[in-house]
């Protein structure tokens, strides 16, 4: 194919304008060449023989006159054996390999290759003359915990192929030869374990899309039993900077019922990503017992990089997502943030002189965003295997505004909103996900009708505090005040948890039930009390004794005998 060329006209910040001599596609990567690098861009808009490139690296030095080369290739990644452990900026680069290059400044125009250039022990699982279409599996390598699926690549023409030959099981580089396969036309193709796909082209060689219904089991209370997400369902954790948002991720990440982990630092400030790095690492997983990054993937894009790179890590890590989708496996995508994004979506959409929307973001914001929700999903593959990816997105607004656009646009698509409250932060409640504001559309692991009513309590018991704060206690009734108690005992015993414990960490569906239904019980009763100090103790001494319980194992003697004198205690002081 013939290389097409160009020449720089012009230079605003990541913008480069270029005047083409061929003919280009839009999302098509191209180089500029300055100072002997090569630096790579994308095409972002399609003019009459210019073409506006957004570049992924610093664009000090580019002037105009200089050259620019087109690949022919949409901006993509590339795929196979040996991305879990990975570290990746947003072009896939593999950071450990380029920091060991280029040492602790990275160089511009550095590209390695992102999948290891190793051997790996291939098991056929089909033979000459069977028929395969894009995405089925033609043998598997061992990955770790997994067994990862060599597929026919995903861009083929969708239609049979034949089996032409396959190599026997044994140990092959990931370059080398293993299949051959046929259409009908007579064409043939070479396959290896490692082939590429576009970002921001979604992976659909599935046979059934089907709607989210199975809850993630996050071991989280709040989330599980209040505020569920599905598997291959959307959330979204708005809220303010500091009110633990990279926190909640991490325990999600680490306690979350998926097999693979993605998370995509997009846009965030480099300490906090530092701390990632350096965290991930240490998480024990609960599944093996060894570290957590055994089954992760982190593509890191930190503030201080160019803005442009965004967008590509954002994209890159939901295609990681769905290529691990495609083996059957359940997988969850955290970005972090998507406000980051979105801000670096605002300053092309500027340099690209496009009419503003709400608060000067492009006017497409919420298309966009809702075409990267809609990557998640549940589906069917063509063996009957079914399979999940997960979006979980976080947002900053400024000043922890949930009415700014990106929230706004981010809550028409999500199925669950864990918006997160600066006061219960400060009040040092964990996780500090606002109970009342929040939402989700999924079913949780208890009986909704409960659900339902135990929330209702705590709006009732935040009603009468506000009451308070005006008229004291001394201003409302006896039964109002239990209320707002029972509110106050359902937040700080059930809707918090103590991450250094060791036990209280992570709560298990079977034991959030368990506790659940004490709560609902607590929280139904009527209770022989009428002096408020009488009150107040009641519910202190209870309280304590929830906590006490939270801190002893599950199935054991000891958390039994806890919880038979809970029930006794609540019998102890009520009417019936």
């Amino acid at each position: 194919m013939e290389n097409i060329t160009g020449t720089v006209t012009g230079v605003n910040g990541n913008l480069v304008s270029v005047h083409v001599d061929g003919s280009v596609r839009k999302n098509e990567v191209g180089y500029i060449l300055v100072d002997g690098k090569r630096l790579k861009g994308e095409i972002i808009r399609v003019g009459n023989g210019t073409v506006d490139m957004q570049i992924y690296e610093m664009t000090q030095g580019i002037k105009v006159g200089d050259r620019a080369e087109f690949t022919g290739e949409l901006m993509s990644v590339l795929l196979g054996p040996g991305l879990l452990t990975q570290i990746y900026d947003g072009l896939q680069n593999p950071l450990p390999d380029l920091a060991k290059k280029c040492g602790f400044f990275l160089e511009r125009g550095e590209y390695l290759d992102p999948i290891p250039n190793k051997d790996w022990a291939f098991t056929p699982v089909v033979k000459a003359g069977d028929i395969v279409r894009p995405g089925d599996t033609i043998g598997t390598v061992p990955e770790g915990l997994f067994q990862h699926h060599i597929m026919v690549p995903f861009g083929l023409s969708n239609e049979d192929w034949t089996v032409v030959s396959i190599v026997p099981e044994g140990v092959y580089n990931v370059h080398d030869q293993i299949a051959v396969i046929k259409n009908d036309r007579g064409k043939e193709e070479s396959l290896c374990m490692v082939f590429s796909w576009p970002i921001k082209k979604p992976i659909t060689c599935y046979e059934q899309r089907l709607r989210p219904n199975e809850t993630l089991i996050t071991k989280i209370r709040c989330i599980d039993t209040f505020l569920p997400i599905a598997k291959g369902g959307t959330f979204c954790v708005p809220g303010p900077f500091g009110a633990g948002k990279t926190v909640l991720q991490h325990m999600e990440a680490k306690n979350a019922d998926v097999d693979i982990v993605i998370i995509a630092a997009c846009g965030e400030r480099a300490g906090e990503v530092v701390e990632v790095l350096k965290e991930f690492p240490e998480l024990v997983d609960p599944r093996t017992g060894k570290s957590l990054m055994e089954r992760t993937i982190i593509i890191c894009n930190t503030s201080s990089m160019p803005v442009a790179a965004r967008e590509a890590s954002v994209y890159t890590g939901i295609t990681l997502a769905e290529y691990y989708r495609q083996m059957g496996l359940s997988v969850l995508m955290l970005a972090d943030s998507t406000s980051r994004w979105a801000q670096a979506m605002r300053e092309m959409s500027g340099r690209l002189e496009e009419i503003p929307g709400d608060e000067a973001f492009p006017a497409y914001l919420e298309s966009v965003i809702a075409s990267f929700y809609e990557r998640a999903g549940v589906v069917r593959l063509r063996d009957g295997r079914t399979a999940s990816v997960t979006i979980g997105g976080t947002v900053s607004p400024a000043g922890g505004n949930f009415e700014e656009p990106v929230t706004q646009a981010t809550l028409k698509v999500v199925g669950a909103f864990h918006g997160l409250s600066r006061e219960r932060s400060d009040a040092r409640k964990y996780p500090a996900i606002h109970p009342i504001e929040s939402w989700s559309k999924y079913s949780g692991i208890a009986d909704g009708t409960k659900v339902e009513e135990a929330r209702n309590i705590l709006i009732r018991s935040t009603e009468i505090n506000q009451m308070m704060k005006v008229v004291g206690e001394e201003g409302v009734s006896t039964e109002d005040y239990i209320t707002y108690q029972k509110g106050e005992l359902l937040d700080s015993a059930y809707l918090q948890q103590d991450s250094f414990d060791p036990i209280d960490a992570a709560c298990e569906p079977e034991r959030q039930l368990r506790v659940f239904n004490v709560m609902y019980e607590m929280i139904k009763q009527t209770y022989a009390l009428d002096n408020k100090n009488d009150i107040r103790t009641f519910f202190n001494q209870l309280r304590q004794q929830l906590l006490d319980w939270h801190t002893i194992a599950f199935h054991t003697e000891a958390f039994d005998v806890q919880e038979k004198q809970i029930k006794q205690f609540l019998l102890s002081k009520s009417c019936e």
